[in-house]
């Protein structure tokens, strides 16, 4: 959902930079997890393109700043089930990815927005391969079968 970009002020608020396009959508989740450690959200707000967040047991800035560089997550159950077409980065990450020669690309590492649209980044036997994740490229996504299919050339 997003990360701990660091410290805001002198009283424990935490600075996230979200992965959504709406900054404040993380701010409707109660919970969030950072790093291993569960804490209920006191207080979000967004400000300057991230959300500021006041979370329980986060009373410092030395607390704070300890949380900066983690991952923040909210429980899986607390999503809503995507549209049609839709899909969560967290699920399409260790699907395989084929061309429609059938050739094997590779599997899905990871997704970034590049802020144009979003890309998958798939690690093959040689080396990484950045793929965007568009209509026009992307043909089928089978959850699953753990599969994805492309028309992208395997030299490409």
């Amino acid at each position: 959902m997003g990360r701990v970009a660091g410290h805001y002020g002198v009283r424990g608020w935490i600075r996230v930079k979200p992965y959504s396009a709406e900054p404040g959508s993380l701010a409707a989740y109660p919970q969030w997890r950072i790093g291993a450690a569960e804490y209920g959200v006191l207080e979000a707000r967004v400000h300057s393109g991230s959300l500021l967040a006041k979370l329980a047991g986060v009373e410092t800035r030395e607390q704070a700043r300890a949380l900066k560089g983690k991952a923040v997550a909210v429980p899986r159950a607390a999503l809503p089930v995507p549209e049609v077409g839709q899909y969560y980065w967290a699920d399409l990450v260790g699907l395989e990815v084929v061309n429609s020669q059938g050739s094997v690309l590779g599997v899905v590492q990871g997704l970034f927005s590049n802020g144009a649209h979003d890309v998958m980044e798939l690690a093959g036997d040689k080396s990484t391969r950045l793929v965007p994740f568009l209509p026009a490229v992307v043909k089928t996504v089978d959850l699953e079968s753990r599969r994805i299919e492309v028309e992208w050339g395997a030299e490409w």
